[in-house]
């Protein structure tokens, strides 16, 4: 039952820096945790870092299918990110968006599989191993956490035409809403 807060867009320095790992697991902490699922869910997202409302905190919040179908839900406290080596990692070009960067997206490979190991907002360890859909979010959101957006990861061109759709969408009002879950 957390409090609705605005999702801080592409540009804002908060986005562009590594967060600071949390150290005190208190209500503050809880509270900020049940403020990023209600954000998240206000704004029709599968995951959200807690620097995407303008808090640089190594802590992300998600709720989205596995390879399954399997619907996953959690945070993670100050995640570390582990992928497939090289010769067992499997690439899913699908397309990518995020919350942060409204209405665009674009195809992205990132591994089939990932894990993170944290912790979770009491401060006990968890584990959570994703394919599909998961896998690309928890790659997605410790990106956040290390102060770097799906965009940057793009070819420079295509970075520039997101960037350039995105600022159009702006100053013409019309952010679409119809495609896929945004991260």
């Amino acid at each position: 039952m957390g409090e609705v807060r605005p999702i801080v867009r592409v540009g804002d320095p908060v986005l562009h820096a590594p967060c600071e790992p949390v150290t005190r697991f208190d209500d503050a902490l809880r509270a900020l945790v049940d403020d990023m699922f209600a954000s998240m869910y206000a704004a029709d997202g599968v995951g959200l870092a807690a620097n995407q409302i303008g808090v640089p905190l190594r802590v992300f919040v998600y709720d989205c299918p596995d390879d399954d179908g399997v619907r996953h839900r959690g945070v993670v406290v100050n995640p570390a990110l582990e992928l497939p080596g090289v010769g067992e990692r499997r690439l899913d070009a699908g397309e990518e968006g995020c919350l942060s960067v409204p209405g665009q997206y674009a195809p992205l490979p990132r591994s089939d599989r990932a894990t993170v190991h944290g912790s979770d907002a009491e401060g006990r360890p968890v584990t959570v191993e994703g394919t599909g859909m998961l896998a690309r979010c928890l790659q997605h959101e410790t990106d956040h956490l290390d102060g770097h957006l799906y965009i940057d990861r793009l070819p420079a061109k295509r970075r520039k035409q997101v960037l350039a759709a995105y600022e159009q969408s702006l100053t013409t009002g019309q952010i679409p809403t119809n495609n896929p879950p945004s991260t």
